[in-house]
């Protein structure tokens, strides 16, 4: 025989699973301010201003900025760092259900990295037109011949990230 629970219990009950299951939410623009804030510490620390952030679950999970000038390495952007980063707070080398917001479209490395790490969503600013991989020059991550494939989303807030950029490069003309 079913067991009947009273109106005010199964209401209780609701109530608490609706707010377990209540995430917070933010839109494109305020995870792109996150990865901008970190590209405005690399531009104060004389590296190129690149962030980048990765959200699981609506939560950043890993935040970096370019350091290669600091690192002397090659391989120190901020979605390399990021995923390294979110892999370790994940415990595992797949990022199937994240999203990486980077300011600057990606460049070959990074977009391999991406797909190797299996991460679901690609949000990025502005364009690189010398060395983007994601849209500009090539685009390795909807690469037919590969196993993962990312939704990509462009232009948020592209102009922020654009001018960034822009304002870097003027000042290390102006100075060297």
């Amino acid at each position: 025989m079913p067991v009947r629970i009273g109106l005010g219990a199964r209401l209780s009950r609701l109530n608490h699973n609706r707010e377990s299951m209540i995430t917070e939410f933010h839109s494109h623009e305020y995870y792109m301010q996150q990865a901008i804030a970190e590209a405005k510490k690399a531009f104060e620390r004389d590296e190129v201003p690149v962030g980048a952030i990765i959200v699981y679950e609506n939560k950043i999970i890993a935040r970096s900025h370019n350091q290669r000038e600091m690192l002397l390495d090659p391989t120190a952007h901020a979605e390399m760092i990021a995923i390294t980063q979110a892999s370790a707070y994940l415990q595992n080398w797949r990022l199937s259900d994240t999203t990486i917001y980077v300011t600057l479209e990606p460049c070959a490395m990074c977009a391999g990295a991406l797909v190797q790490a299996r991460a679901k969503n690609l949000v990025y600013g502005t364009k690189d037109k010398k060395y983007g991989a994601c849209e500009s020059l090539i685009n390795l991550v909807n690469e037919p011949r590969f196993n993962h494939r990312l939704n990509v989303i462009s232009g948020i807030l592209e102009d922020e990230c654009s001018e960034l950029l822009k304002q870097f490069f003027l000042e290390r003309c102006r100075s060297g």
